[in-house]
């Protein structure tokens, strides 16, 4: 049985529209989706043990059931016992680049690593629907992570419709290391704040997921137009952390003070990003910002688009 090593993608929300409530207790959400070169590297081993045993260079990340590449494995295990009972537990190794508590789906992405890799480990031979199915169960971001590139997700963002991928846009993420957003805090303080905006209704929802799918972001990416893209950049959720954490705000206000295609907040943050066209723009923005916020804490990458998710690393 063969060892594996697999890239793990970021993302970031190029789009984020909050729609209403569902039946589940979620939000019916609209987002476009994008994957970014920032990644972590997961490397998983048979142990010859019963175990799930995960590993990580960074000594905050949960080793245990709190671990997303964990309830992977975990997940792998119960749905497939036969073979687990057969070939035995995983360990497994994360490096980890994508920081904690940024909106950029660190965690989504090494779980959907973690399915990948175990499909090929103990040659199941799933299909990637399948193995986005699985993913559904673990998380909103995990089906997208599996696959990557460009896509626009609706229901609760497992919801999947791929668009044209395109590599050629750069992207400066900025976050502060000791500034973490919770993602449930942040979509139910959206909800205590502005629920009397929602669609309440199946149908007025079902609508607006379609407006998106025909809108002008949409018909931007198809077009492969940067500047029209960075113009549209959306987040509902900017509404309620950039009030809460002032910092994360001045952060996008100065990242919006310099020449950019656009600016936004990842997600539920802490992540700000700008895009830019080209590796030379995204290095001058990178001084600019690191001359103007030379807090030691502020952690700045220079990244691009990626047209795939999970990977192999040969």
């Amino acid at each position: 049985m063969h060892a594996y090593s697999l890239i793990a993608p970021a993302k970031i929300n190029l789009y984020l529209e909050i729609i209403g409530d569902r039946p589940d207790g979620y939000h019916e959400l609209a987002m476009i989706l994008q994957s970014v070169t920032l990644a972590d590297r997961v490397d998983l081993r048979a142990n010859g043990t019963d175990y799930i045993r995960v590993q990580c260079d960074d000594p905050q990340v949960p080793t245990d059931e709190g671990n997303l590449a964990y309830r992977a494995a975990a997940l792998m295990a119960q749905q497939f016992p036969e073979v687990y009972r057969k070939l035995g537990g995983v360990d497994i190794t994360l490096e980890k680049q994508i920081p904690m508590g940024a909106g950029l789906a660190g965690g989504s992405s090494d779980a959907a690593a973690v399915l990948v890799g175990i499909d090929l480990m103990w040659d199941l031979g799933l299909t990637q629907s399948e193995i986005q199915a699985l993913a559904g169960q673990l998380g909103s971001d995990i089906p997208f992570c599996v696959a990557g590139g460009t896509a626009i997700a609706t229901g609760r963002g497992d919801q999947l419709a791929p668009l044209p991928s395109f590599d050629h846009l750069y992207v400066v993420l900025a976050k502060y290391r000791s500034i973490a957003v919770s993602t449930p805090w942040a979509y139910k303080t959206y909800r205590q704040q502005f629920s009397g905006s929602y669609i309440s209704d199946y149908e007025g929802q079902s609508r607006q997921q379609q407006r998106v799918h025909s809108g002008a972001i949409v018909k931007a990416i198809g077009q492969q137009d940067g500047k029209r893209i960075g113009q549209l950049l959306h987040n509902d959720l900017e509404k309620v952390v950039l009030p809460a954490y002032p910092q994360v705000a001045n952060l996008r206000q100065t990242l919006e003070q310099m020449k950019t295609l656009g600016v936004m907040m990842s997600g539920s943050g802490s992540t700000v990003f700008a895009l830019v066209e080209t590796q030379a723009q995204a290095e001058q923005v990178h001084q600019q910002l690191r001359a103007l916020l030379p807090d030691p804490d502020l952690n700045i990458w220079i990244t691009q688009f990626a047209s795939s998710g999970i990977r192999l690393d040969y």
